[in-house]
């Protein structure tokens, strides 16, 4: 169980590192950005952002899935070369036929989705869609070799050309929104097209072992595509009607909020890309189902610990980091939080289903969480603005994972520890709900004070006894080696 620990936290290492740097110098640059672009920019930078996913989600047909799953059940590297053609060649074809479409009526597409025409920042996004979901699948290949230094390299490299390509573009040219998307499309075009160059021996064309046929990827694949797509609209459905049914300023307000609780989003997305492959790796049922328990509980200790942090510093957050139009963001940024938080639960059902060849029954779950997004949309959002969005999210999550559970624990039964997850939720979401209430919400004693709760969690804890005693004694042990280790090295 160890080993499988070990080979999770080298991965999640390795898909942090460009995130951990993006996060970073985002930090940075957003008081820039927010200078340079007003909130209704932001709004419209969100909701075409979010667009470009969401119909990549639909014209990859679970194509990456399919790849993924069926990687793992061949080792043959022949068949898998064969498979990753096969997977490459489909999604350009798919791609560029969708992309073509797109913008032959992009002028009447970005009047019906922005409100106004403008053709320019819609075809920016049309070609954001064809690099983002090819890139996708390049990434895919890396991650199921397990080329972690490649993946980090790539992911390093598209960062630091969106970012310089960003500057130039909105603070040095004053193009704004566009500025910002075509700044990170053009560095995903960019970087795909290197990976491609890289790759070019394996994916040249040739007479290949037999592998799955297209028909067989699409059975699996398929029924990814309704539970996915259903679960990214429910993450994306409050701002478009935000934007809409408010104005682009509240939907802007809310797209910073967002960004902010990116903190939890990059543990989310390293979690999704590393967990797959190593979940799926592992043979035996019996040690997968403690497995997958485990790691569920070490996920929701990191990500709620982090919700928590964001809950009780999330005004000084927006102050040091955000022009004074972007404060009200504030109200949101807790819900989006915990979303974020309840996401990466999502992934680890998704992998269930997946394991146990159930996809089929991801969708029912989705789309109920869909619906009760808009219903929750409908009702909170008129009475408590942005935050009503927050809540009406995290609300949706939870109906989705109840209902998930119901559908897969007689299909593959993990070993949950429902009790150490209970205990994570009271302690940790005891202490950032009452601080949050309780203690003062600006100047340094209100600072001072909340940051003194956010510390207090872990040794909440550690009092109520959360950590199991072999845990406790690994703990040690990994300390005394680094002792050690700081001890060898220092200089005679």
């Amino acid at each position: 169980m160890t080993g499988y620990l070990k080979r999770l936290l080298r991965s999640l290492a390795a898909y942090q590192v460009a995130d951990v740097v993006s996060k970073f110098i985002a930090v940075l640059l957003l008081p820039v950005y927010t200078h340079y672009i007003p909130p209704a920019g932001y709004g419209v930078v969100e909701l075409l952002g979010n667009g470009v996913i969401f119909i990549s989600i639909l014209v990859r047909f679970g194509i990456i899935e399919s790849f993924l799953r069926f990687h793992f059940s061949d080792v043959d590297q022949a068949r898998r070369d064969a498979l990753a053609r096969r997977a490459v060649f489909f999604l350009l074809g798919a791609t560029t036929v969708t992309c073509g479409v797109l913008a032959a009526f992009a002028a009447p597409l970005s009047k019906l989705i922005l409100g106004y025409t403008d053709t320019q920042i819609f075809l920016i996004a049309v070609l954001g869609l064809w690099a983002f979901t090819n890139l996708e699948l390049a990434y895919a290949l890396l991650r199921a070799d397990e080329r972690v230094r490649a993946y980090a390299a790539a992911s390093l490299i598209n960062v630091a050309i969106t970012i310089a390509a960003s500057l130039v573009l909105v603070v040095g040219l004053g193009l704004g929104p566009r500025g910002l998307l075509l700044g990170n499309y053009g560095a995903s075009t960019l970087v795909l097209l290197g990976l491609w160059w890289t790759m070019r021996h394996r994916l040249a064309p040739r007479h290949s072992a037999r592998v799955e046929r297209f028909g067989e990827l699409l059975r699996f694949g398929l029924p990814t595509v309704p539970a996915e797509a259903s679960v990214y609209a429910l993450s994306i459905v409050d701002r478009y009607y935000i934007y809409h049914d408010r104005s682009p300023r509240q939907a802007g307000l809310y797209s910073i909020a967002v960004k902010l609780a990116g903190a939890v989003a990059f543990i989310v997305r390293a979690f999704m890309y590393a967990w797959p492959p190593l979940a799926y790796s592992v043979t035996d049922d019996a040690e997968a189902a403690r497995l997958y328990g485990l790691v569920t509980t070490y996920y929701a200790l990191i990500s709620g610990w982090t919700v928590a942090g964001l809950t009780l510093l999330g005004r000084w957050v927006l102050r040091l980091l955000t022009h004074p139009a972007y404060y009200g963001a504030y109200r949101a940024l807790p819900w989006l939080a915990l979303g974020w938080a309840l996401y990466g639960l999502w992934v680890v059902f998704l992998v269930i289903a997946g394991r146990a060849k159930v996809t089929t029954r991801n969708f029912p779950a989705a789309f109920a969480g869909l619906a009760a997004n808009v219903i929750l949309l409908v009702l909170l959002v008129p009475r408590l603005g942005i935050a009503g969005a927050g809540i009406a999210l995290c609300g949706a999550y939870v109906v989705m994972l109840l209902l998930m559970h119901a559908l897969t624990r007689h299909a593959f039964r993990v070993a949950f520890e429902w009790r150490r997850l209970a205990q994570l939720v009271l302690v940790m979401g005891g202490i950032a709900a009452v601080g949050d209430v309780a203690l003062p919400t600006h100047g340094f004693v209100g600072f001072l004070t909340r940051a003194l709760a956010f510390a207090l969690i872990p040794v909440a804890l550690w009092i109520t006894r959360f950590a199991h005693p072999q845990e406790l004694a690994q703990a040690r042990h990994l300390l005394q080696v680094a002792i050690r280790r700081g001890k060898t090295r220092e200089p005679a």
